[in-house]
Parts: structure tokens; sequence; C-alpha cells
């Protein structure tokens, strides 16, 4: 196969076909660009960043209709998608000077000491489909800012996306051996990932891939690796809030995106006195939700899950679930057959026993009960992942209880789960990644910082030990 085709989820037409690259050929051509990137002014580089959000403003309707087409979410999700692609640029810079900056100190004695940061070389982005552009492009303008190059291998599902996300790279004037595409499938990855020449493997997708890439480079120590690996996230609903805006909370958390987002609630703790009415008001709303292709009208709340595998792979996962003793409260199920437009699941899985901590990437919500607040925090972390998590609850002190007993890098209040600033660190612990977060903490883990004492002339002495 030389060539990979990519097609809309709603309607199954062609998109386009591109070929297929080589991951050797990419990494030397990003490899001879890097130095003259690297030594480029921070100034210049950041104005190149600013013309790219420009670019990708002036084209953000034919970018959202890519996208629309290529992932299958409503249209006005997909524009949602472009401007954080935009936004992503000036909170880069903001955190660029923030974490890493240049800074000195005056020493006692004379002379100072130096804070500089250094770019890591040839850096390896793997992107995934649920946000083809936004979820990249926050590793890649970090990455950039920092003087590094970029070899980008998006998922085999979104490639056009990426294809176009790049053509703005190199519109704005990043030089075309610095930031480099690479189609292909997961064979072109596992090239990319293995491939002695990178300096690094910035990853978002699923806990299998990312736990196989931490045992590829443990015995790489001299290559930074960030992960972010998605999460089995916990809602849970306690005292007497509005249970309306609590029904809204749910909904956008577990099927936004048709439940595509490693933020997704994907269970629902409730407390046992609310149940009845909480899931009288959850059901009420969630039977309103229109499920349809990108353009329709009226605009649907959700689209697809990305093709009929993924959707085989959600039914094939539901109906294990009521196997095991779950009651459907909302059926998953295909609204076309042959498409893969999927209705709004919802589970109660109090009767499960032994619950799968499985992260079911569309939009299957599980409900259970709790009979106190300890038991609810506990329900909440029983799972491997800790990526994000939500209370829904009026009462602060009953927050800060939630806050200080819950395992997660995102702990929202009173917010959906998937409500996460790209001003703030982006990750999480367990499975959900390995303690190297993105968004805002991306410069982290794009440059290595080198301290320096210096001072203008060389004086010493050796007061003892000498003969």
């Amino acid at each position: 196969m030389t060539h990979l085709s990519t097609y809309e989820p709603a309607t199954g037409a062609l998109i386009a076909e591109l070929p297929i690259g080589d991951a050797a050929r990419e990494v030397a051509a990003a490899r001879v660009a890097w130095p003259a990137w690297a030594a480029t002014p921070l100034a210049t580089r950041i104005a190149t960043l600013q013309r790219f959000a420009t670019i990708v403003r002036a084209r953000a309707d034919d970018f959202a209709t890519l996208i629309a087409r290529e992932t299958g979410k409503p249209s006005w999700e997909a524009r949602t998608e472009v401007d954080t692609v935009v936004a992503k640029v000036a909170i880069s810079i903001t955190a660029q000077a923030e974490r890493a900056g240049e800074r000195s100190t005056e020493q006692p004695g004379g002379g100072r000491m130096a804070l500089r940061h250094r770019p890591h070389g040839v850096m390896a982005v793997l992107g995934p489909y649920n946000f083809p552009a936004h979820l990249p492009n926050g590793h890649i303008v970090p990455a950039l800012l920092a003087g590094n190059a970029v070899v980008f291998k998006p998922s085999e599902k979104t490639p056009a996306t990426a294809a176009f996300l790049v053509d703005c790279y190199h519109a704005a004037g990043v030089p075309e051996g610095v930031v480099r595409l690479l189609i292909g499938g997961p064979d072109e990855g596992r090239a990319l990932a293995g491939h002695e020449d990178i300096d690094g493997l910035l990853f978002t997708g699923s806990a299998r891939t990312g736990i196989a890439l931490n045992r590829q480079f443990a015995e790489r120590p001299e290559k930074i690796l960030a992960l972010e690996m998605g999460g089995n996230n916990p809602i849970i609903v306690w005292d007497d809030p509005d249970l309306d805006a609590a029904a809204a909370l749910i909904v956008q958390s577990a099927y936004t995106s048709a439940g595509q987002r490693c933020t997704a609630g994907r269970r629902l703790i409730v407390e046992d006195r609310l149940y009845d009415r909480l899931m009288a008001a959850l059901t009420g709303l969630t039977d309103r939700l229109i499920v349809g292709a990108p353009f329709d009208q009226p605009p649907p709340f959700m689209g697809p899950v990305i093709d009929n595998d993924a959707a085989d792979s959600l039914l094939t996962a539901f109906d294990t679930l009521v196997g095991l003793g779950a009651r459907v409260v909302r059926p998953l199920a295909r609204i076309a057959p042959d498409r893969p437009l999927l209705t709004p699941a919802i589970l109660d899985v109090g009767d499960v026993a032994e619950r799968p901590d499985d992260e079911l990437f569309g939009p299957v919500l599980q409900v259970s009960r709790a009979t106190d607040f300890d038991d609810a925090i506990a329900q909440a972390n029983a799972t491997r992942y800790g990526l994000s998590a939500s209370l829904i609850s009026p009462s602060r002190k009953r927050y800060e209880w939630f806050w200080t007993g819950i395992r997660a890098g995102i702990v929202n209040w009173n917010r959906p789960t998937n409500g996460a600033a790209s001003s703030a660190p982006f990750g999480g612990i367990g499975w959900s990644g390995n303690h190297r977060p993105s968004a805002y903490y991306a410069a982290d883990y794009c440059a290595y910082p080198v301290a320096s004492a210096e001072t203008e002339s060389a004086a010493a002495t050796i007061p003892v030990g000498l003969r």
C-alpha cells in the first residue's frame, strides 16, 4: 500500500488519498534543518508562530469544514477546535517566557548564576484522531518556540486535517525541514518512535499504546517522553444541587464529541437519595439530544464516533457490561446500520460486582449509587486512571473534602470533567500520563534547563591542601 485513504465517518465519502511516508527520511530532514532553527532568535520564532495563528484564522472556515468532515464532529464544535489552535500560540508564548525563559541572579562574592533553556533537538509527535488539529498543535507550537524540529505522525484516521495544519506552519515561514509530516499507520508510528535520531516523543492517545511506548523508552533515559493517555473519569453528585443544571453538566461531560474526549465523564456516582430525581432529569435531557452529521440542520449535539470499528468495539463493550449485570437505562444503538452514529447510552452498573476499568471511548455513561461520601470517593478512585474528576454539589466544604481525597490531575467543582483550560497544566496520574502535563506546562518538556555559574574573568585560589 502506497497511499492512505481517509473517509467521512458520517457518510462514508472519500476525503483524500495521501502518500505514505518514510520515518527515516522525515527524521533525517528534520535533523538537517534543526540547528538553523535552534539558532534562530526567539523573537523571530515567536513572530513566525504569530503569523501561523493569523493564517489559521484566515483559513478557519475551510479548516473547520475539513475537521468536521474527517472526524464527524458537528461543525460548531469543529470551529471551536480551530479557535483553540489559534489561541494556543499566545498561551504558549506566555508559558515559554514564564517556564522556560532566561534569568540571572548576582551571587555573593561576585559573579552571577544564570538559567537558560535549550531545545532537545528533533521531537516526534504522535497525534490522536479526536482533536486532530488542537492536540498535536498543543505539542508542536511549544516545541517550535523552544527551538526544536518536529516530525508529526497523525492518526491514520485523520491525515487530511494533519496535512492542512502542517501547510499552515509552512505558509507562516516555519521551514519545511523543521516541521515534517509522516503519513501512515501503526508501522510508520513504530518506526518513528523507535528511530535512533529522535531526541524525544510527545504522545496523546490510548493507554495501551502509551504503556508500550513507556516500555520502549525505559532503556533510553536520554530521550524525553511525554504521555497523555486518557481517563475513566468520575462525576460525583451530592447534597442538593440544581438537578437540571447537574444533568446538563453530566451530558456535557459524557457526550460532547460523542464521548471521544480523554476527559469525558464516564462514571456517574450519585448520592442514593438523589438517584431517582437526578436520573429523571438526566434521561429527559439525554432523550432530547440530536445525533447527526456535521452539517445537519438543526445542528446536532454530537456526531458519529470515528469509524465503524470504533462503533463495533463500543457496542461489544456495552453488551459485555449488560452480561455482567448492568441495567440498561438508555441503550447504545446505531442510528444507521452502516454508519458509526450511536445513541447516547446510560447503564446502571450498581449490580456489577467486578466493574471493568476500561476507557470506553464513546457515548457510554455508567451510573452507580453511593451511601456516603467516603463510599463515593472510593468508587471514584477505583480506577488505574487519574485524569479528570468533577463534583457537583453546592457545598464548598464538600468540595474541599473531594479535592483532598480524589486522585486526578484535573479536579473540577460544578463544572464538566472536560472543562480544562489551556492556561493551566493538562495531565493526570496513573494510566493517564507519566507526570509530564501538557497545555501550559508543555514548555517544561520541550526544553531542558541549563544552569551556569559565570564571571567576567577567571579568578581563583586554592587556600588549603597544598604543600
